[in-house]
């Protein structure tokens, strides 16, 4: 119970003061209320200076005291689904010290990591997984008769994908102990789209409830025998009464305990509804929560989208800080020639998984709005959906962070590539990204779509070439993906026009009789940077930009090969089938397998949070790697 009564012994009330949940589990409801405010400016005046997720951690501050104060964490797991809410977490469960590494380069992650803590009980970064794995521990602690419990704590943004109605639907049949939180704050990045979404912001707080429940006894008490039977058999409907008036009935539906709405920053209803569904021992329970995204900043509570996730700002004035002016953004690009271009065809219709804002649609969203479609946190959906508007005549272009699109893989072989429909593959954040680490980095998506049959596959040197890319796979009469990365472009001046490339061919940017380096998108300046500082030292080093994937450009590539006898791949790829590797099975089928090569592209590892430059670096794709490798490779290879 709740210790009112602050005479009783000295106790910790300050965030310094904390190094494990254990530390909180004495103090009163004020304290804790307390610690809440003091957290809120530590996540606040961290995520100014170093950029993160600012209002998904706000807005559970209150929620986070009251899992780790009523559970005995880390004995029971609990579970953030996504995790970009898990400041607070992290704040109290011994990483408070390290926190000004947030994010950081060698500092701590930005998301739940397994490694880092025992108190993260499972590795997340993308949405929806949490009900699955927290039902997996559960199962398990149950078969191996170990003590302690599972809680899953989803946003209602994870709840518009299937994978969380699954793992509810097993959990339901399955009739074990599950505790499921709800956070409710009617917002996932962009607002949230769909049925679900209204049916879930049906806002009735328990307090509420209980009012109304209360107010609708005394009356009926007072209504002789007629009265009482009606109370009578309105006590027998309980739960019928309770899923009437709140969206329980989904979750009763699914043989799930419902309780709530209940307010998700009133520290004594939460630990009391928490304490309740604790020693509840039979059954899954889902607890709806109602949080406030960005709770405690107002910047952030007036624009919860823009700070989901944000670089440093203003903490006064909440205005992100301007560094030195940059060329237009890859995704700004994107998003200004798939408009331009939606002008003149009407055939053109854009699909985002919950991030228009993310990829640059949100402009082709206010021009056409019977033509956009945000499908909420629902890739598969998204790619499926996509197939059957080609299929009746429309050119999708899905646009979704690459890390995300390894989601659909099914439906990009099945649905779309098998059989050959026009849909385009908008692929963002391409290569590595940053502060967001190993979950948000796209390093894989050239190594999984080559392979799949009928799909062209391409990736831009620069920002204007992404967009006659785009203008090229939207003409084209088929399944088509383009790669391009987070970040600025390189400057290049971007015409009024686009051009229709043709698929498969590649360009000869440079002449070269020593070695012939092959980048692909984003490493085509650094090689050409490096072509001309190898040429200082001697080295005549040609220069492919490839632009496809797939179709490889047989003969430009063979030819160059022949001729230099060397060929080096750049890739801000895994090395691992990636570009590299479609490069070396060219020149065996063409019967060049005594060509010496080279394959430069990330190592077979996940990498690490930190700066795309230092990243680039280490795995040496960066220009000053790209000479270094070269050099090696023509005096000694």
């Amino acid at each position: 119970m709740l210790l009112q009564d602050t005479s009783i012994k000295q106790k910790i009330i300050t965030l310094d003061q904390v190094n494990s949940p254990e530390d909180i589990r004495d103090l009163s409801v004020p304290e804790l209320e307390q610690l809440a405010a003091e957290i809120r400016e530590v996540i606040i005046d961290q995520v100014a200076t170093s950029g993160g997720h600012l209002g998904p951690s706000l807005g559970v501050v209150e929620l986070t005291l009251a899992l780790h104060y009523v559970f005995a964490t880390p004995l029971d797991r609990l579970i953030w689904d996504v995790g970009h809410q898990a400041y607070a977490h992290k704040l109290i469960t011994g990483r408070r010290d390290q926190f000004h590494t947030l994010r950081q380069y060698k500092g701590i992650s930005g998301f739940p990591k397994i490694t880092e803590s025992e108190y993260d009980a499972f590795e997340t970064g993308h949405s929806s997984t949490s009900i699955s794995a927290a039902l997996g521990m559960a199962l398990a602690k149950d078969i191996t008769k170990q003590d302690g419990r599972a809680i899953a704590v989803i946003g209602d943004g994870s709840m518009t994908a299937g994978m969380a109605f699954e793992a509810l639907n097993m959990a339901g049949h399955l009739d074990k102990h599950l505790i499921v939180v709800l956070n409710d704050n009617e917002m996932s990045i962009s607002p949230n789209v769909g049925a679900l979404s209204s049916f879930l912001s049906r806002k009735l707080s328990g307090r509420t409830m209980r009012r109304l429940k209360d107010h609708l006894v005394e009356r009926l008490g007072q209504l002789s025998n007629v009265g009482e039977q009606i109370l009578n058999v309105l006590k027998k409907s309980e739960d019928s009464f309770k899923s009437f008036f709140t969206p329980g009935m989904l979750f009763e539906a699914l043989k799930f305990d419902y309780i709530g709405p209940i307010p998700g920053h009133q520290l004594d209803d939460l630990i009391d509804t928490l304490e309740m569904v604790r020693d509840t021992k039979h059954g899954p329970v889902l607890i709806h929560v109602l949080t406030k995204k960005g709770k405690g900043y107002e910047p952030a509570e007036k624009q919860p989208h823009a700070f989901h996730g944000i670089g440093p700002f203003d903490r006064t004035t909440g205005v992100k800080k301007k560094g030195n002016k940059q060329p237009i953004t890859y995704t700004q690009a994107f998003g200004d020639a798939i408009a331009a271009i939606a002008e003149e065809n009407q055939t053109v219709v854009a699909i985002s998984a919950a991030m228009a804002d993310g990829t640059g649609l949100r402009g082709f969203a206010r021009r056409f709005p019977e033509r956009f479609f945000d499908v909420g946190i629902a890739e598969q959906h998204a790619v499926t959906f996509g197939a059957g508007l080609a299929k009746e005549g429309m050119h999708p272009v899905i646009a979704i962070y690459s890390t995300f699109f390894q989601r659909s893989y099914d439906q990009i072989i099945h649905d779309v590539c098998l059989p050959k429909l026009p849909v385009t593959l908008a692929i963002d954040r391409a290569g590595v990204v940053g502060d967001d680490g190993p979950t948000h980095h796209g390093v894989f998506d050239m190594s999984f779509l080559r392979i799949v049959p009928n799909l062209v596959l391409m990736a831009p040197k620069d920002e204007r070439e992404l967009q006659d890319m785009l203008y090229t796979a939207i003409r084209h009469n088929g399944p088509c993906a383009l790669r391009y990365p987070r970040g600025a472009g390189v400057g290049v001046e971007l015409g009024e026009t686009f051009s229709d490339l043709a698929i498969g061919k590649g360009e000869l940017l440079r002449k070269g009789s020593d070695i012939v380096l092959l980048p692909v998108g984003n490493r085509v300046h650094p090689a050409l940077a490096a072509a001309s500082q190898l040429a200082e030292a001697g080295i005549d080093a040609a220069v492919i930009n490839p632009r496809f994937i797939k179709p490889l450009d047989h003969e430009l590539i063979c030819d160059m090969a022949a001729s230099t006898g060397r060929v080096m791949t750049i890739e801000d790829n895994a090395a691992h089938g990636g570009f590299g590797a479609a490069v070396l099975e060219l020149l065996s089928q063409s019967g060049l397998s005594h060509i010496h090569t080279r394959i430069l592209g990330h190592p077979d590892n996940f990498i690490e949070q930190g700066p795309q430059a230092t990243l680039w670096s280490l795995s040496g794709i960066d220009q000053e790697g790209i000479v270094g490798a070269a050099t090696i490779f023509v005096n000694n290879g």
